[in-house]
């Protein structure tokens, strides 16, 4: 595939265009940490729980819709924004799940109006089914991270963040297939210095880079259902590789503390790829320089509350 650049124009393109149909997600100060000023982009906040309505109803809004609307493949997060902008902009929605993803995430996409498929193992056996399906029905294909409408949708965090938080140096964004974090640094360029991380159990970007060019890799464990795409974007790989400042892997016992402490101490239950990002820091897997002002984005609540709220 040729790759597509998305440009800082793209992102403000994709803002003027989701205007109204998505939140402006609020941000909120949680001190020091680390020696660093942390803000938390509170993005779990966002229509259906993440920050995935932005690239859903970009894509959908730039595209021509077709008659037998649109499919998409998801470990949740996604399948639940395309079931909601379809939903709300009146197109059918079919969505395929991997039957590792939680049933909270299932039922709720099947509760804004999509046809939901169910397929076992992770979301590339979700991915190859629905493609076979799209080919049946000729439906607008979704893809969760890797087209340039959804990067640019993803981007408008990182607009949002650099007016909510003028003094940012550094971002810092869960990765899974990478889409929103290259939107976020097509936008910022080299204002902002934006940070990947991922768990070590779906390290595709971090394997991307250090093979040159995106791998297929074994997923699993936990974050997986929204962070566990084999392989990155084609369109995102070479805007992560020019543009992004560094990857960094968390463990899951990181990513569990970093849950626990959002809980504990500003009552936020955040799923364990939405906390991924505040582990990295937490946990000084991230190093900051002192007085380094930095922004977590904090995206995905859609777990069940007990697996963060009931000690261990």
């Amino acid at each position: 595939m040729l790759a597509q650049t998305v440009r800082s124009e793209d992102v403000r393109d994709a803002a003027e265009r989701i205007a109204g149909r998505v939140r402006r997600t609020p941000v909120l100060e949680l001190g020091e940490l680390q020696g660093a000023s942390v803000v938390a982009k509170l993005e779990l906040l966002q229509h259906t729980g993440s920050f995935k309505p932005r690239g859903a109803f970009n894509k959908l809004l730039s595209s021509e819709v077709p008659p037998a609307g649109v499919i998409a493949a998801s470990g949740g997060n996604f399948g639940l924004a395309v079931a909601y902008a379809a939903r709300e902009t009146g197109v059918p929605a079919e969505v395929f799940i991997p039957s590792t993803s939680p049933t909270t995430k299932v039922e709720r996409v099947q509760a804004h109006g999509a046809h939901v498929t169910i397929v076992e193992g992770y979301w590339a056996e979700a991915q190859e089914a629905m493609e076979v399906r799209a080919a049946e029905t000729g439906a607008l294909v979704m893809h969760p991270f890797d087209q340039p409408e959804v990067i640019a949708g993803g981007g408008t965090l990182g607009l949002e963040i650099e007016e909510q938080v003028p003094d940012v140096d550094s971002v810092l964004m869960a990765v899974g297939g990478g889409g929103p974090l290259a939107g976020i640094a097509a936008w910022c360029g080299d204002r902002v210095r934006v940070i990947g991380v991922e768990p070590e159990g779906c390290a595709s970007m971090t394997s991307a880079l250090a093979a040159g060019e995106p791998v297929v890799v074994p997923v699993g464990g936990l974050g997986s259902d929204s962070l566990g795409a084999a392989r990155v974007g084609d369109h995102v790989f070479p805007i992560v590789r020019d543009r992004v400042d560094r990857m960094v892997l968390v463990t899951e016992d990181q990513i569990r503390d970093a849950q626990r402490t959002l809980w504990d101490d500003v009552r936020l239950i955040v799923e364990p790829g939405g906390a991924a990002a505040f582990a990295a820091l937490r946990s000084g897997a991230f190093d900051v320089s002192a007085g380094e002002r930095v922004c977590v984005v904090l995206s995905g609540g859609n777990c069940d509350p007990s697996t963060v709220t009931t000690p261990t």
